[in-house]
């Protein structure tokens, strides 16, 4: 197969990072111009010094956000270009 093994879905610019009980919230931009809102959380708690740098980092990334295409739905499209005959196999005889 000649596609990624992961799918961008976006790609923001974070504007803000704020702190929260168990780790920060990134709001911001994607380069689709819609608002985006992710919550990071640690199962374990962060000393002042380590959530002030963390937070000064976070503030000054970008995110992108990718995932695996469900296999069934790889194995529906594969089997419905198949049975159009434009399949993999058509072009093979």
């Amino acid at each position: 197969m000649d596609r990624p093994e992961y799918e961008p879905l976006a790609e923001i610019a974070v504007d803000e990072v704020s702190p929260s009980r168990q780790g920060f919230t990134l709001t911001g931009q994607g380069r689709d111009h819609a608002d985006y809102h992710m919550d990071l959380r640690f199962e374990m708690p962060l000393d002042v010094r380590t959530r002030a740098v963390l937070g000064e980092l976070l503030s000054h990334s970008d995110l992108t956000i990718s995932r695996r295409p469900p296999q069934g739905l790889a194995n529906a499209l594969r089997q419905r270009r198949a049975a159009r005959g434009g399949g993999e196999r058509a072009h093979n005889p």
